[in-house]
């Protein structure tokens, strides 16, 4: 695995000690085989394993994880402790997180290449997140969109874990040093704080934190409901017809695309007003590759009954291999909990030893 000591190297690459060695939980040291050229930047990127995952999810920020860890070194988590301030039923809470994972690693994600590890199971995150809470203001956190957002959803169920959750996701991304954060335009205002939590904390003592960076496609950043084009495709929508999962069948993408709430003009073009159909054209942009001019002209002259079929079938040729992987991974539960649990163990290594730094520098007592 990309974290694990390699034994020979060609000539252009060398073994570089890093400053804060790779270990395992024995304390072994490891060895990261780098570039001579350039280190790579580290990208961090995380869901929640609250049921099935959407079409947004998957073009927002997943879709172009195969190919990031050619160019980056990615970590990539479960957050399964996030999904609990929402009330859970056990039982189903644990077959998402196992669905989850193996849909994941369907997306493309390599973990002889990246880091691939369920939340919960590296302490280090709640630790963590428990000490940025006693740095981040009342204030700051009040201000959180998504926590107004939530709570109206969930009035019955406002409780303190899900008004710190930035903080926790603040913890998530520093813990591992990234540079950078791909997530949808929604996750702004989290980044936003976790960048200003990591310079306070670098300010009060010394350098610590890496400062992230958010990464933002720049179509498809975020899709919306087919029903109602001016939110945001989710799985909580009561409409149906609203959301497209990643494991639908090519059936109900097709039907629920074929039902996509447009306007009552005919021409397919992007406009301001055209909510609806900017959004399947940004769909189609993000699979298709296509610029929305070359969208425009090759529906030229044909209606949006074409246009949609086009968008869902398009959805449904890019999703079929994922569903065929997914179904080999999920009934080869030995594998997923062996990868699951050697990346747990990886991912606590590197984690404890940012974790150590900030209770030595906050002034805990250390045991030795």
């Amino acid at each position: 695995m990309a974290f694990l000591e390699k034994q020979a190297a060609p000539a252009r690459r060398v073994y570089k000690r890093l400053p804060v060695p790779f270990g395992d939980l024995n304390g072994k040291e490891v060895m990261r085989m780098e570039n001579t050229a350039a280190e790579k930047k580290t990208v961090f990127s995380a869901i929640q394993p609250s049921g099935s995952i959407t079409l947004g999810n998957f073009l927002g920020a997943w879709r172009g994880c195969a190919a990031m860890q050619d160019e980056y070194r990615c970590i990539y988590a479960l957050a399964d402790l996030h999904t609990i301030t929402v009330r859970q039923e056990p039982a189903k809470f644990r077959k998402n997180t196992l669905e989850a994972y193996a849909l994941l690693l369907a997306f493309g994600i390599d973990v002889e290449k990246s880091l691939f590890f369920i939340q919960s199971q590296v302490p280090a995150h709640a630790q963590l997140a428990w000490v940025l809470n006693c740095y981040t203001q009342f204030g700051e956190l009040s201000r959180m969109t998504q926590f107004k957002d939530k709570s109206a959803k969930h009035a019955d169920n406002i409780n303190a874990g899900l008004f710190t959750y930035p903080s926790l996701m603040a913890a998530d991304i520093l813990l591992y040093q990234a540079d950078l954060v791909p997530v949808g335009i929604d996750q702004k205002q989290h980044i936003e704080l976790a960048r200003n939590i990591a310079e306070r904390f670098n300010a009060l003592y010394s350098p610590t934190f890496t400062v992230p960076e958010g990464m933002f496609p720049k179509t498809g950043a975020k899709i919306m409901s087919l029903q109602d084009p001016a939110k945001k495709m989710s799985k909580s929508d009561d409409n149906v017809n609203g959301c497209v999962y990643v494991l639908d069948t090519p059936d109900d993408i097709m039907r629920k695309f074929k039902r996509a709430v447009t306007d009552s003009e005919a021409r397919v073009h992007y406009a301001e007003g055209k909510d609806g159909i900017n959004n399947l054209m940004g769909i189609y942009a993000v699979l298709t590759g296509k610029s929305y001019e070359e969208i425009e002209r090759e529906f030229e002259g044909k209606g949006y009954g074409d246009f949609k079929e086009a968008v869902g079938q398009t959805v449904v040729e890019e999703l079929a291999p994922i569903q065929e992987k997914f179904r080999r991974l999920i009934d080869s539960k030995d594998y997923l909990e062996a990868c699951y649990r050697e990346n747990a163990q990886k991912a606590t290594a590197i984690a404890q030893r940012t974790l150590n730094k900030v209770m030595k520098k906050v002034g805990f007592l250390q045991v030795k």
